[in-house]
């Protein structure tokens, strides 16, 4: 029986998506819930597995085109075989007889005929064995060795010494539209950053007496830095509404809940999944949470409602090196905290230099609604709560 394959249904907020990746040829067998293909929105990526057991039978959209919502994108034939390799039903003097064993698809005997490659010089990587287009347009011909000349040689001449190698690639729907947010909120918002830094000591002498437990109590979840941080922006949320407000148009929405966005680094680019009702969250389900975010983002298994909302930001550049930077505003939140390495420096404690692991914090607010006032007074309210963590118990 025949199936259609139709794109996902997207968000209202998504127009189309484009065909990143096909995981299976037209002809091979397909297991049910297997992925078939990938498709990349502006926000993320998503992933259209097959209905049941049976056979791609073909495919409608190729790579890199653009498909809308529910737009049919392929066939699926439930219950059939693998198809035989197209090129099997070709008279075998079509093939030289060097070649006539090899497996080769049609597309890829196409490609070898046009360029003129020997098949039987192209390693196949599909399944058993069969050579690909994809086989065919990364094969590089093995240079033959240069004769000695006969004769003197020619003139010097000036050879760079490394090749020089330019490679040109579509920007994936996810880079541009994040280029199009970053774009965005420099152009329409009145940034600024303010500064301060946090004695990291008591929390992590802290994390050090009670990480042992913690994991053993809360079936493995491990108790991190980012917990403590989330926990101090939620109760100085509360003391400052200004900052998790937004700006809609000549309006200004006061929320009450602290939705609480941790930007994760995937190889596509940055994502910022939204922790629900943070202030509700336990330590424990704020880490659990993160870590389960955090793997889904590196699968692309993220979904639109992950990553829709959030009234706060918080990123952590840190787990890379980083030392001081100033992050940009997530649209239309109005502020964003950004956490930095902890480094051990000399400090002045009651007179005397004392060494202390310190991290630099910045936030990123929009002056257009946050004073700066409100601004420093918040970031002093996270430092103070980081310093002495009982403070994020009490809520004082």
């Amino acid at each position: 029986m025949s199936t259609e394959i139709k794109a996902p249904t997207f968000p209202e907020s998504v127009a189309d998506g484009s065909i990143a990746t096909w995981h299976k040829k037209v002809g091979e067998a397909v297991s049910r819930d297997e992925p078939l293909v990938d498709i990349e929105t502006d926000k993320v990526v998503l992933e259209v597995v097959a209905p049941a057991d049976g056979v791609l039978k073909e495919i409608i959209k190729g790579e890199g085109d653009t498909v809308l919502s529910d737009e049919l994108i392929a066939t699926f034939e439930e219950g059939a075989a693998a198809s035989a390799p197209a090129e099997s039903a070709q008279p075998a003097a079509a093939a030289p007889a060097a070649t006539a064993d090899l497996k080769i698809s049609p597309a890829a005997r196409k490609m070898l005929d046009e360029k003129g490659i020997d098949a039987a010089a192209v390693t196949g990587t599909g399944k058993g064995g069969v050579i690909t287009k994809e086989d065919v347009a990364s094969y590089k011909p093995v240079a033959a060795p240069a004769a000695k000349p006969a004769a003197a040689p020619a003139p010097a001449v000036d050879v760079p010494a490394g090749e020089r190698v330019e490679k040109r690639v579509p920007m994936t729907r996810l880079r541009k539209r994040i280029a199009e947010r970053l774009l965005e909120a420099t152009h329409t918002t009145a940034m600024l950053t303010t500064f301060n830094e946090v004695n990291m000591k008591p929390v992590m002498d802290l994390r050090n007496q009670y990480k042992d437990l913690f994991e053993k109590s809360h079936n493995g979840t491990r108790l991190g830095f980012m917990g403590f941080f989330v926990k101090a922006a939620c109760e100085s949320l509360k003391r400052f509404p200004a900052v998790n407000a937004s700006i809609d148009g000549d309006d200004v929405v006061y929320h009450g809940f602290q939705d609480v966005g941790v930007a994760v680094s995937t190889e596509k680019g940055l994502v910022v999944p939204v922790l629900r009702d943070a202030e509700n969250m336990s330590m424990a389900k704020i880490e659990e949470k993160i870590r389960e975010y955090g793997l889904r983002a590196k699968d692309g298994k993220l979904s639109m409602e992950d990553m829709t909302g959030g009234t706060f930001t918080i990123t952590n550049g840190g787990v890379f090196g980083s030392l001081l930077s100033t992050p940009i505003l997530n649209p239309p939140q109005t502020a964003i905290l950004g956490m930095h390495k902890i480094q051990d420096r000399p400090m002045a404690v009651n007179g005397e230099v004392v060494i202390l692991p310190m991290m630099y914090l910045a936030l990123s607010y929009d002056h257009r609604l946050v004073d700066g006032k409100d601004a420093v007074q918040f970031l002093v309210a996270i430092k103070d709560l980081i310093e002495d963590p009982a403070r994020i118990l009490l809520e004082i």
